[in-house]
């Protein structure tokens, strides 16, 4: 009988498969290695195969692909509800292959070697970022034990360290003080390596054409842009910018019944790296000047009746939206006259 549908579990070196007829019914079942797994699927008519969109799925999705194959990846947490009966290995790519036929089901797009690519700058550098902030806050643990207290901000304390490190009159002891070099060298190094990694990025976000589109929208530098197309391409996964927004988590959750609506905070779904990107540019935005903004107005109306974060927030959620449309339609971002704080409510609830 001919396989129509196959279900893939995924695993470092071994992979568990089910494959299931026109009528559901399961006629394969395999376990095996990467190469072995490659060698059958190119020996078996074209079928629609499904794997849960987690590490090395992009790229076995692509070598299916090749082959010929109709490849979708599925969200993990939209796979679980398929599972029956105890978990293992052949009952979760049993769950795969009976999600993946599912018609309103959400599937992740396979990613581009070159989003990949700018995926793994972003991760490093947000690594980096990590490593950072730990150096610097060991570093005022340490002083504060001494009672050298520092204001916030990396830039004050940065600038005051050679000095803490030659004053003989600090109440630091030849170990103690030779730690502190030993991190600051190390803050200096990481520092140097993520001004690497951040140049990398803009250069890309400078010859990319979908970058330097998203780079006209208000709140997205290279490092937004970048990191937006790494995670979501040409952003056709999303039918409309609400869609793209949930996914962000930047829209309230929801808990509702016996149709009473009940909105509770933001969902934090998602990709949690590129919501603090779009977060920050918000940020950013409130501190300048608003009039030269369409939604300038809103903004200043919703401050006066809402937290600074709350208000970030909802930035943030219409930035994402803006940025989503502008990638979607290959447009540039265009400035529209400024709009009324009514309007710009009407549009927030549309």
């Amino acid at each position: 009988m001919k396989i129509c549908t196959i279900g893939i579990d995924l695993g470092k070196t071994i992979f568990h498969m089910i494959g299931l007829d026109e009528h559901g019914e399961v006629i394969a079942k395999k376990r095996c290695s990467r190469s072995q797994l490659l060698a059958y699927t190119a020996n078996i008519p074209a079928a629609l195969i499904g794997m849960e969109a987690c590490c090395g799925a992009h790229h076995l999705g692509a070598a299916l692909a090749s082959q010929g194959h109709q490849v979708r990846l599925i969200p993990p947490q939209f796979v679980k509800p398929f599972v029956k009966s105890n978990k293992n290995d052949y009952n979760d790519a049993e769950a795969i292959a009976e999600a993946v036929q599912r018609p309103r089901m959400r599937f992740v797009p396979i990613k581009t070697n070159d989003q990949l690519d700018l995926q793994a700058l972003h991760r490093v550098r947000d690594r980096l970022v990590r490593r950072r902030t730990g150096i610097i806050n060991q570093i005022r643990a340490f002083l504060l034990e001494r009672g050298i207290a520092f204001r916030a901000g990396r830039v004050y304390l940065r600038s005051h360290m050679a000095a803490i490190l030659e004053d003989a009159e600090l109440n630091l002891s030849p170990l103690l003080r030779g730690l502190l070099e030993q991190l600051w060298e190390e803050w200096k190094i990481t520092e140097s390596r993520i001004e690497e990694v951040t140049d990398q990025l803009e250069v890309i976000a400078d010859q990319d054409t979908s970058c330097k589109r998203l780079q006209g929208v208000p709140g997205v530098g290279p490092l937004v842009s970048t990191a937006l197309v790494a995670a979501i391409g040409n952003g056709s996964a999303f039918a409309k910018g609400r869609e793209f927004s949930a996914w962000l988590g930047l829209i309230p959750r929801q808990v509702s019944t016996g149709g009473k609506p009940k909105l509770l905070g933001i969902s934090k779904r998602g990709n949690s790296y590129l919501r603090r990107l779009f977060i920050h540019g918000a940020r950013a935005i409130l501190i300048r000047e608003r009039k030269k903004y369409a939604f300038g107005g809103w903004m200043t109306h919703l401050e006066s009746r809402a937290h600074a974060n709350v208000v970030a927030v909802a930035v943030a959620n219409k930035l994402a939206r803006i940025a989503w449309a502008v990638l979607v339609k290959g447009e540039n971002y265009r400035q529209t006259p400024t709009l009324s704080v009514n309007n710009c409510e009407g549009n927030m609830a549309a």
